[in-house]
């Protein structure tokens, strides 16, 4: 006998974990870019702090009086590397850290980042910087929005981008050496192209992600403050080219 209570209760059933499968993706990217807009404000607000405190600026930048040529401290330098290295600890020691450890560690990188960052306020005028960011935001938002409603995988493309990266990484160690000005605006325009199309990447996978583990949960938690990490990186690698272009120096 056709049992329609029964059938209701199974239909019920399938929609309340189809409204799960939405709802949790929704909430986990929710979640990331959240912490990824804190990390953000921290960043902002340390590096316009140190900028325009002179005795914090002194201890991580030194100026040669007869070049006028601006040089970092031995403190400079630490703080110029303690990201990466934070970033390698975080990404080694993802399975053996806990949550509470990975999120305090990723509240000391964006201070450290803010820190490291705040020579850009010596070297380009304020209403470039705020314009800059205005467009990173604008196109990061953009990009992020198409990487999280696409239909169309974009995992190629996104080991494509990768490979685009390191080819980056390389030819910035080589123009180190070369100082040549038309290689450093040929890497800058890559370094847009890149970052854009990571963006929409990242988001894609990090929805992928939030669709299949259990919200709330040690590794769903230990996920968001990763995703945030990838974010973070994206939008200031993003904004730091697209400084090269927009930002006008003093």
């Amino acid at each position: 006998m056709f049992n329609f209570n029964q059938n209701q209760n199974n239909d019920f059933s399938f929609a309340n974990q189809e409204s799960k499968s939405i709802v949790v993706p929704k909430t986990f990217i929710a979640s990331v870019f959240s912490w990824m807009a804190i990390a953000l404000g921290i960043t902002a607000f340390i590096a316009y702090y140190f900028s325009t405190n002179d005795v914090f600026f002194a201890s991580l930048y030194s100026a040669d009086v007869t070049t006028g040529k601006v040089g970092m401290t031995g403190l400079g330098w630490v703080v110029m590397l303690a990201p990466l290295g934070m970033v390698l600890l975080m990404s080694l020691g993802f399975n053996k850290l806990s949550a509470q450890i990975l999120t305090l560690l990723f509240v000391v990188y964006s201070f450290l980042m803010g820190m490291s960052l705040s020579f850009i306020f010596i070297v380009y005028t304020g209403g470039s910087i705020f314009l800059t960011f205005g467009v990173t935001a604008a196109t990061f938002g953009v990009m992020a929005i198409a990487g999280y409603t696409t239909n169309i995988d974009l995992s190629k493309f996104g080991s494509i981008m990768y490979m685009a990266l390191i080819g980056i990484i390389i030819a910035s160690l080589v123009n180190m050496f070369m100082q040549s000005p038309m290689f450093d605006w040929i890497i800058s325009i890559a370094g847009v192209l890149v970052f854009t199309g990571l963006t929409a990447w990242d988001v894609q996978k990090l929805k992928r992600i939030g669709a299949g583990i259990q919200f709330g949960s040690e590794p769903a938690k230990k996920l968001i403050i990763m995703g945030a990490l990838t974010l973070y990186l994206d939008f200031i690698n993003l904004f730091l080219f697209m400084l090269r272009f927009l930002g006008n120096r003093k």
